[in-house]
């Protein structure tokens, strides 16, 4: 017979170690790309010396004169707080009784739940990676009592829960925690579970945004903060360290411009020429992946395919994989070296567990039980300089 016990031994001996792998290769095809390591977490803080520049004792001389004055590596330190990651599910005691003289109706009912999880996280941390870590989802045009208009819908989804947050974070105490029940993509308005009845959001009174529930500022650090140029990055200044600015190179003349192979490998060649840094991997929006795809068209040139780790196929430029990603800007390319890039991380994936061992704990006056997964971790580029945006790139 299947019990809460039986389902707790599942939890932690069957489903942690698959549903981990699938979170930290198959979500995203540039997550599966980045290294993943415990190094350099010191308590709550990722702590990194990242060497800049080259070492200056090298020089010539007389065969009989002065030897080089030493002068080593320069190094400046990283400092970035661990994100709390979690994902969470829900099981009704009623649906825990109704399988427990079947298990093959209990494994229905777990892999259902984690199927939903994986799909939730997929969305989510695949949005993180290219985010600038405030959790900001879109910016809010105008409300109603219940629809929210926003200047995109790209990062939503029917089902999230958010928060109508202002311009310096502060949850609105009459749009907390509401849950999206439809997103109509062609006028962008969401529709929510809640009533905000005299709450005026509209951007000419102010500026609101929406993000997910309590994670306003709490998000992952993403290519949105590296490729940002204002502020600091990993509590350095962009001004005093020039190398934390990446390359950027913006296509618009009075309107965006096709991409071509010599945009492309004008960036490449200018990380590789000033900062050894070989680009393995170029993302973009659908919509440009289809303007490059009309290029490579019009010039009769073949397109090959390549296979990805995590079972993602991908064109290919001169060896390089060019892939589409819907949190990708539109009208952008990112052209990237991964092995610059770690997941720093304090653990892999874990169930939260009580004193008492168990992962499955009854939901507080309510009839349900939940089991949440944690990870405490963020992303550190240690070579920013390293990376290249192309903009203003038409789309089709």
């Amino acid at each position: 017979m299947v019990t809460l016990q039986t389902a707790d031994k599942a939890l932690k001996e069957v489903y942690l170690g698959v549903v981990s792998d699938q979170l930290n290769t198959s979500i995203n095809p540039l997550l599966a790309r980045i290294n993943q390591t415990t190094s350099d977490v010191w308590g709550k803080e990722i702590r990194k010396l990242a060497p800049y520049g080259i070492n200056g004792g090298i020089g010539a001389g007389d065969e009989d004169g002065s030897l080089p004055t030493a002068a080593g590596n320069n190094y400046a330190q990283f400092v970035l707080d661990l994100k709390n990651l979690y994902g969470k599910i829900e099981i009704s005691d009623k649906a825990i009784r109704a399988s427990q003289s079947s298990a093959g109706a209990f494994v229905n009912l777990l892999n259902a739940e984690m199927e939903g999880l994986i799909k939730a996280s997929s969305f989510n941390f695949g949005r993180m990676l290219y985010g600038n870590g405030s959790g900001v989802l879109a910016e809010i045009q105008d409300n109603t009592t219940n629809t929210i208009t926003l200047d995109s819908v790209n990062n939503v989804v029917e089902g999230m829960v958010i928060d109508v947050v202002n311009s310096t974070g502060v949850a609105q105490a009459t749009a907390t925690a509401i849950r999206i029940t439809a997103v109509n993509r062609q006028t962008k308005v969401i529709t929510v579970d809640a009533t905000m009845s005299g709450s005026a959001f509209k951007k000419s009174d102010s500026a609101f945004s929406i993000c997910i529930q309590g994670s306003y500022g709490k998000e992952l650090t993403g290519l949105g903060a590296i490729f940002s140029k204002t502020g600091s990055l990993y509590g350095l200044s962009r001004d005093t360290y020039s190398w934390l600015n990446p390359f950027t190179k913006d296509l618009t003349d009075s309107d965006p411009q096709d991409i071509s192979e010599v945009a492309m490998q004008t960036a490449i060649d200018e990380l590789d020429e000033l900062y050894a840094s070989q680009v393995d991997f170029i993302v973009c929006s659908a919509g440009v992946k289809r303007d490059y795809q009309k290029y490579l068209a019009s010039y009769r040139a073949n397109v090959d395919i390549m296979d990805l780790a995590g079972g993602y196929k991908a064109i290919s430029y001169n060896g390089v994989p060019v892939v589409s990603d819907r949190f990708v800007k539109p009208n952008t390319m990112y052209l990237l070296n991964t092995k610059e890039f770690n997941l720093h991380q304090l653990c892999d994936w874990q169930w939260l567990e009580g004193e008492d061992g168990r992962v499955i704990k009854q939901t507080q006056n309510k009839p349900t039980y939940t089991a949440t997964l944690v990870k405490y971790a963020d992303i550190i580029c240690d070579q920013p300089c390293g990376q290249a945006m192309i903009t203003g790139i038409k789309e089709l």
